[in-house]
């Protein structure tokens, strides 16, 4: 069975741990290094001959429109992560169109190809804010990835479905949820990201090949470039446990990911969900 494999192109200093730590306009002034951790992403991904799907911020688009086009070029899908990071939970109706609007044409133009898919900073639509959806199908996205069915200490919504559905206030936009596994009565995160550095490989994978097995249905796991790169500059001045969750077992995670790419079969988002073949121009 084939697995959603997708990469939330944003840097180290993007990160929701971090905003109270390192002010949004401080980040021109940092030293950017997601377009080398990107690249490595790339290379890695071509040499198993694996395509997947990057959801890129429109902030990243914007300076480095070479590897939008790059990701494109390697038959990557290019999604959209929103221009600037912003949880869609501190955003009002209006301030969220306008982001997503936005970053869509952004990429779109960099990009040259048509931007199906979205996902939330942090999965940050939820009971809440499910008008969001209502916006994304608006704005003429087909998919967004965004709600996690997991209770999390700032995202969530654990009533939600584990695999693909059509919300009612989605306006027939297909929302896919990162993986889950049902253990416990419970939800379980099982789709990449912190958890993935944070556990033994053996339990992504057993969870990974659980779902296919049990539930007979598609994986989606996701990581940002970020967590391949053990180099990257330490926030000190972050809490504990900020900088627990970003930096556990940064040295480790490229050997995982090239594990992972192994033993599994993996392919982009639109390929999966939406029959897309390819992407096509931008509209």
């Amino acid at each position: 069975m084939r697995n959603a494999f997708t990469i939330d192109v944003e840097d180290y200093f993007h990160v929701y741990a971090f905003a109270s730590h390192i002010p949004r306009e401080a980040w021109d002034r940092l030293p950017c290094r997601v377009e080398r951790n990107v690249d490595a992403i790339l290379a890695m991904l071509d040499e198993h001959g694996v395509r997947a799907t990057f959801f890129m911020l429109g902030w990243v688009a914007e300076r480095f429109p070479g590897l939008a086009r790059r990701i494109v070029g390697g038959g990557h899908e290019l999604a959209s992560h929103g221009y600037g990071h912003e949880l869609v939970s501190t955003l009002t109706r209006e301030q969220f169109m306008q982001d997503i609007v936005r970053a869509r044409r952004l990429l779109e133009d960099v990009g040259g190809v048509a931007v199906l898919g979205y996902r939330a900073p942090s999965f940050s639509i939820g009971r809440r804010n499910l008008w969001a959806l209502e916006c994304l199908a608006d704005a003429g996205y087909r998919y967004s990835s965004s709600i996690y069915p997991i209770r999390s200490d700032h995202y969530g919504m654990p009533d939600a479905p584990r695999f693909a559905f059509y919300p009612e206030a989605g306006k027939g936009l297909l929302e896919l949820p990162p993986t889950t596994v049902r253990l416990f009565n419970r939800n379980l995160p099982a789709a990449g990201g912190g958890y993935f550095r944070l556990m033994p490989y053996g339990v992504s994978r057993w969870c990974l090949k659980r779902v296919n097995s049990v539930d007979r249905q598609p994986c989606i796991f996701y990581f940002h470039p970020w967590e391949i790169d053990p180099g990257q500059p330490r926030q000190h001045g972050a809490s504990l446990k900020s900088r627990l969750r970003h930096y556990v077992n940064l040295h480790s995670m490229e050997r995982r990911i090239r594990v992972l790419l192994k033993e599994f079969r993996w392919d982009r988002v639109d390929r999966l969900f939406l029959g897309e073949s390819h992407g096509s121009a931008g509209s």
